[in-house]
């Protein structure tokens, strides 16, 4: 009896060490795109001349390549958020930091994704930007896309009608003063980030109160995401 019991205990003690290790082992990782309403990469006048002015905007995108999170396989799912906060979003940067009262939120996600995956494409944006996703007003379902190609800076990001981002390769003559350096850092942790350029950003959805078309700015960034 004593044996039985013993081999009992020892498979429990096995396999909740197995589930311990299957969710400790949860893997993801994708491409990550950014645009804001403000010069990132630029001189310190032209931002001074941005501060409360500009900068309240913008539109993050992860496209998962491989991985879970919360139990859900999230492979080539994808998921935005887009966000109006009170204040230019300078948090971080070397030139100037603020913290807006208010941070309006609206979270969008693969139409592609199950139900489970689509609860679970929610948690991972909040966890990715846990300060940005305070207020989050609207979950949005769209049909989504992110393509990035680093070496070309082109990046382009699609969720319906909802939101779209669109970036080039930062050239030359996109300097103006010839100062100009990565003033603010980008809104979330991310890998391998590089200023690019923002052909296009813009939001046509509802919950922020405010859509915005916004073309032509040093304002984008691109890199990877893994965790």
């Amino acid at each position: 009896m004593r044996t039985i019991k013993l081999c009992a205990l020892l498979l429990t003690a096995v396999l909740s060490c197995a589930t311990l290790g299957a969710v400790g082992t949860e893997e993801i990782s994708g491409e990550y795109l950014e645009a804001r309403s403000c010069d990132v990469f630029t001189g310190p006048c032209f931002a001074n001349g941005d501060i409360g002015l500009n900068g309240r905007e913008a539109v993050m995108a992860w496209k998962v390549d491989t991985g879970r999170f919360n139990g859900q396989d999230l492979t080539g799912l994808t998921a935005a958020l887009v966000i109006k906060a009170s204040d230019t979003l300078s948090m971080g940067g070397t030139f100037y930091r603020a913290d807006p009262a208010s941070i309006l939120a609206v979270i969008v996600v693969d139409e592609k994704a199950s139900p489970s995956q689509r609860d679970a494409l929610v948690s991972f944006v909040k966890s990715s930007a846990p300060k940005l996703t305070r207020e989050v007003k609207r979950v949005e379902v769209a049909q989504m896309d992110l393509q990035n190609d680093h070496l070309a800076g082109k990046g382009v990001f699609t969720a319906g009608e909802l939101a779209r981002i669109e970036t080039r390769k930062l050239k030359n003559g996109d300097c103006v003063c010839t100062n100009e350096t990565v003033i603010y850092p980008p809104l979330t942790n991310v890998d391998n980030s590089h200023a690019v350029y923002t052909n296009t950003m813009s939001y046509e959805g509802k919950g922020l109160a405010a859509t915005w078309n916004l073309v032509g700015k040093r304002s984008g960034f691109m890199g990877t995401f893994s965790r």
